[in-house]
This record gives structure tokens, sequence and C-alpha cells, in this order.
């Protein structure tokens, strides 16, 4: 395929509008919302936290994602490129780069997470997920095995031939497919849920709030997954913001995706808590809810194996358009660094990514050497990208966009009334925040 930037190596690749909505939708409408979310909403109270997470969500997350989508559309440049060009200097250049450094290492383990949920779709239609009693015997067994780098191979290529199609070809087809599937998986596993045996206990625990069980430490897991949630510091959005139209009001779209990212989240926990609750099961079992708590509340199920298996193709599509996403952003550095064409930047960077996330995978226990203190490989990459890069970059946007682009106003296409809430949030409230949030999950800060 041919270089598809111009000699100042500038996109030219765009996507329709409602295509990169859709897009950005996508990629924001991951495992966060259908596997970290619901435990952390279990973890700190069910109800009361998922309107905090709202709340910190228009605060913080859309004025944090407005700003990237305008850096990304002005600077018309990959995530490495777009501070420098719009006047920030060297030391921009860096926060650039760890721009594109920070999904890249996000993919090395995501790629095994979505590989785990491919196998878990073929085990629940198989019917060999419920051939046995002893879910998390079976979850262990498998990770520990090297099945999971077959997985990560197949995510992988998976992934690639996406990117390699192209921004419209490829990405906007790619969600334009799969999200309808998805949006219609969400909708019958929710009225399978809601309508379980004692379903309404676990729809209380998620809607009717409690606030005396809210801590200072719940509003910054709040705040640090709204940011996570729509994909914020990633690179992402950035990237995706060089391919859309000029004329394309981006006010608009960042509250469709906002809506987006939100009805998802409402939706995966009508169907976590009603099914947990129903069943007897702990709404806060933590990251292993989805591959061990949830295959024991389908095996006692009326057609668990059917409502199983679409649940975890639910979780791999919502988890290949985030790893798409993810991809993209050192894809589209390596077409502006070395002029590489598409096919070569998607396939050499997606080789290099799967080579780097396999001792990732293999840490979880094949090759127990692997591990350093208390953490696997796979669980540092984790902690430092999610904990220390992610909420450090959502600073540095913040400090950017809002003070030393002087452009930043304009870019936006806001009113008066609309720019001002804007300019307040991503100067005061956003960066305060973001600070905070950086020291709490770096382990500064504590309670």
């Amino acid at each position: 395929m041919a270089n598809t930037s111009n000699r100042n190596n500038r996109p030219t690749e765009q996507f329709s509008r409602l295509g990169f909505i859709m897009a950005a939708i996508g990629s924001s409408v991951g495992l966060g919302n259908m596997w970290k979310f619901p435990y952390i909403t279990g973890e700190n109270g069910g109800a009361a936290f998922f309107l905090l997470f709202i709340v910190c969500l228009v605060l913080v997350g859309l004025p944090v994602l407005l700003a990237e989508l305008a850096i990304g559309r002005s600077g018309r440049a990959s995530a490495a490129s777009a501070f420098t060009r719009l006047g920030g200097g060297p030391l921009w250049r860096g926060a650039g780069l760890l721009q594109v450094l920070t999904p890249f290492l996000i993919l090395s383990f995501y790629i095994i997470v979505v590989g785990w949920t491919f196998h878990y779709s073929i085990l629940a239609f198989s019917g060999r997920l419920f051939a046995t009693s002893d879910f998390g015997g079976q979850f262990d067994g498998f990770i520990t095995s090297y099945w999971p780098i077959f997985w990560q191979v197949v995510a992988m290529i998976a992934i690639a031939w996406v990117i390699a199609k192209g921004v419209s070809s490829g990405i906007e087809k790619f969600n334009k497919v799969l999200l309808p599937i998805m949006a219609g998986l969400l909708v019958l596993l929710m009225v399978r849920s809601i309508t379980l045996p004692g379903a309404s206990e676990g729809i209380a625990f998620f809607l009717r709030p409690d606030f005396s069980v809210l801590t200072p430490e719940s509003a910054l897991v709040a705040l640090g997954h709204a940011f996570f949630s729509l994909s914020l510091g990633m690179g992402i959005l950035m990237t995706y913001g060089a391919y859309v139209d000029q004329r394309q009001p981006l006010g608009t779209a960042t509250v469709a995706i906002g809506i987006g990212d939100l009805i998802y989240a409402l939706i995966a926990g009508l169907i976590i808590f009603p099914t947990t609750f129903s069943f007897g099961i702990a709404p806060d079992e933590g990251p292993r809810l989805v591959f061990i708590a949830l295959p024991a509340a389908f095996s006692a199920m009326p057609l668990g194996w059917l409502f199983g298996g679409l649940f975890f193709v639910l979780l791999a599509i919502a988890a290949i358009t985030s790893a798409v996403s993810i991809l993209e952003v050192p894809v589209a550095f390596a077409k502006e660094q070395w002029g590489w064409s598409r096919t070569r930047s998607a396939w050499t960077v997606a080789a290099i990514c799967f080579a780097f996330g396999m001792p990732l995978g293999l840490s979880n226990g094949i090759m127990p050497g692997l591990v350093i203190g208390e953490r696997t490989l796979f669980d540092w990459i984790d902690f430092i990208t999610a904990n220390i890069l992610l909420p450090l970059m959502g600073l540095l946007i913040t400090i950017f966009a809002g003070f030393r682009w002087k452009a930043a106003a304009e870019s936006t296409g806001l009113s008066q009334g609309w720019l001002r809430l804007w300019l307040l949030a991503l100067r005061y409230v956003a960066p305060i925040l973001m600070l905070l949030v950086l020291l709490y999950t770096s382990g500064v800060l504590a309670f």
C-alpha cells in the first residue's frame, strides 16, 4: 500500500463524521467498562460510586477528551509530533514520544487479555467451560499454559490486518460492523440479566446510591477510571483527531463519545450485578470476576452455555475494538517517522509489540523467574501504564492545552459560554484532580 502521508508527513487519510465518532466510541468501550468497571464499582459500594464516576466523566474526562481531539486535529500529525507542531518546545517532543510509548506498552499486555476473551468464547460455546465446577482452577490452568501465546498471535494478526487496511477502509468499517453487533449483544444480555430471579437486589446495588460507603479513595478511583474508560492519555484520540474533518464540530463529537461510554458502563453494570446477585456471587470479587465468578453463574443458568458464549463474544468485540485503536498510535508514528507504508508499519509494529509482550504472558506462570518483587512482568507493565503514565499524560495534556497552546480556544469551535466552562475545567479543575490521581495511583498519596 502506498504511503498515505503528504511530503510534510501530514496525514491525508480521513474518517467520515459518523465513522470518527464510532471509532472513538469503539476505542473507549473496551475491557475497562466490562471487566474493570464492575469490580471497582463492587469494591466501592455500587450506585454511589457510579454517580461519582459520572461526575468525574463530566468534570475531567470530557474536557481532556476535547483537548486531545483539538490538539490532534490542529497538529495533523502523529501523537509524537502534535505538541511541537503547535508550538511546544523540545520538552513537549518528549511528551509526544511518551504518547506513543504508552499505548505500545499497554497493547503488549492488553492483547494477552484480548486472547483470553477469544479462548473463553470458544470454551463457552463448545460446552467445555462448564464441564467443571472448578472455574478458578480452569482459569489458572489456562493462563499458566502456552495457549495464551497462541491466542495472543491470533488477536495481534486480527488487529494488524484491520490497521493495514487503512483509516476509512479498515478502522472505520471495522467499527461500523462490530459496534452494532456489540450493541445488540449488550441489550440481549441486559434483558436476560435483569429478568433473573433475585436480580432486583443487583439492580438496587447498582442504581440505588448509599453515599455513606464512599471514601476519598473512592473519588480518586472513580476519577482514574473516568479517564481510563475514555482512552485518554494514550495518544488514541490525538491520533484520531488528525483524521477528523476540519468542519466536524468537536464539542458535539466529545459529548457523543462521552454518552456512548456512559451508556456502555451502565449496561455493563446491569449485566454484571443482577447476574452476580442472582447467583449469590460477591460483587467485589476483583479482576477475576469475569473469568471465574461469572462462568459459575452462567453454569447455573438455563441456556447458560449460550448466554455465557454471547457474553464472552461481547467481551471479545469490546476488547478488539479498543486494541485496534491502541495499535494505530505507534503505527501512525512509524509512518510519519520513517516514511513507511501503512501495511509495513502495521505488521512491523504488531510483530515488535508481540515479541515484547510474549514474556509478559509467560510471566503469569510458565516462567516464574519473570517476577519482580510481588508482581509479574504482566502486572508491572499494567501498573506502570495505568498508574503512572496515563495520569501523567493527562496532566501534561491539560497543561499544554490550557496554558501553552495559544490557539486552543479557537480550535474547539465552542460558543463563548461553553468555551469559558471548558477553559475553567481544563486550567483549574482537571490539572489539580489529575495530579491527585497521579500521586494516589503511584503510591505517593495514601489514605
